[in-house]
């Protein structure tokens, strides 16, 4: 079945995952950091200061996630959907009228667990149950909501920048999640339950059974994915959320680089479908071996580049990575440990993730702060990404023989 005559048959639920996915962008760092600087200036805050809040906030929504994720086991999405919504738009609102950097964490943490980490769980737990064959399709075609959101929000609010200020621009972000409300009740109004899926087709995991989360933590597999959870979420965030520091380094405008974002998503674009084929034709276990590998060059490369231009190669070699990752390690639970209880292992797999973009601003801000500035780190994060596809190809090999099929 080609994208197209799939999009047709089922844009539906196609386009209430790209919703979704969408509207997880205003608790996504690469929306967050916009504002660091007149959050900084206006608190007092330095690099490493503000990297400890957004740490702290962030580690909290990471342990949350772990029980709040589990709710798509058992309720419908849309139900799911307008409570998180709900809860994130009145995140914006509280981040429009904080008056201390305290308040700043308990912000950073709504903002988390609502947009970045339900929001993309409910687009991806979404995605798993409502499609078998074409799973790697209908990840590829709704994550697409993370690419525009990317491509199209920061270009927008920056330039609003020159006309608001930053607490309003909050207060906007907060009327846009409401808007978004409606039109995603209506594409689900006939939404079925996560029970009734359940019962209508399940995929067994490795030893041909459904495991549970607790079987899931005592598994070496586990383990052995961690570091392939948490390191792009690590590294990629501190990228975009140390942007204005970066660029303030290298001597960019943060406005010129912000316009390479388009070129970025583009690539994460094009290798989001490229993956979700492969995954439909090869198999998750061929692609998630190699999605570390962008990564690394693209680190590399942003390391050593003195241009603009050269920066913007690395943003496309890194959106590679993204357009990999985003259906790659998605599709990797449900193949390896079943659909049953996906709901709960797929939350594991967010808490770390959002446990990934806690540290990494922390330690890349507490870095900063030791006179080691972000170019500087960027080869050993590369070597980090390697170290985790060779960790991540181990896993795959020594676990793929125990699939039933």
């Amino acid at each position: 079945m080609n994208y197209l005559h799939f999009l047709r048959t089922n844009w539906i639920f196609l386009l209430a995952g790209f919703l979704l996915t969408f509207t997880s962008s205003y608790g996504q760092t690469y929306f967050i950091s916009l504002f660091a600087g007149e959050i900084k200036t206006e608190f007092g805050l330095t690099d490493g200061e503000w990297g400890g809040i957004y740490t702290i906030g962030t580690t909290l929504s990471a342990i949350a996630m772990i029980w709040a994720g589990m709710l798509t086991d058992n309720f419908r999405v849309r139900v799911v959907a307008l409570g998180v919504m709900l809860g994130l738009a009145a995140a914006c609102v509280f981040m429009a009228s904080i008056s201390s950097w305290i308040a700043l964490i308990f912000v950073v943490f709504a903002l988390r667990l609502t947009g970045q980490g339900m929001m993309s769980q409910l687009g991806a737990v979404a995605m798993v149950r409502w499609f078998e064959a074409t799973r790697g399709k209908a990840l590829s075609l709704s994550s697409m909501g993370f690419a525009a959101g990317q491509a199209i929000l920061p270009i927008v609010f920056v330039a609003l920048f020159a006309f608001f200020n930053w607490r309003t621009l909050w207060v906007l972000a907060a009327v846009l999640v409401l808007i978004t409300i409606p039109f995603l009740l209506l594409l689900l109004r006939h939404e079925r339950t996560p029970q009734s899926m359940a019962a209508e087709a399940q995929i067994t995991g490795m030893h041909g059974r459904h495991w549970t989360r607790a079987q899931m933590l005592h598994s070496g597999l586990f383990f052995m994915m961690i570091p392939m959870v948490i390191g792009p979420s690590a590294w990629g965030t501190a990228l975009f959320f140390q942007q204005v520091h970066f660029t303030e380094i290298k001597g960019w405008d943060l406005a010129a680089f912000v316009a390479l974002m388009p070129i970025y998503t583009a690539s994460a674009i094009i290798f989001t479908f490229a993956s979700g084929w492969a995954v439909d034709r090869f198999g998750v276990s061929k692609v998630v071996p190699i999605q570390m590998l962008p990564f690394a060059l693209s680190f590399a490369v942003l390391a050593y580049a003195d241009t603009i231009w050269m920066a913007g190669l690395g943003l496309i070699i890194f959106g590679a990575g993204q357009g990999l990752q985003a259906t790659g390690a998605t599709a990797f639970w449900p193949e390896y440990f079943g659909t049953r209880h996906i709901g709960a292992i797929k939350a594991v797999a967010a808490a770390l993730m959002v446990f990934g973009s806690a540290i990494g601003p922390g330690i890349t801000g507490w870095l900063i702060d030791q006179d080691i500035n972000f170019p500087e780190q960027m080869l050993p994060i590369a070597l980090y990404y390697l170290l985790a596809a060779g960790l991540t190809t181990w896993g795959i090999i020594l676990y793929r023989p125990t699939l039933v099929r």
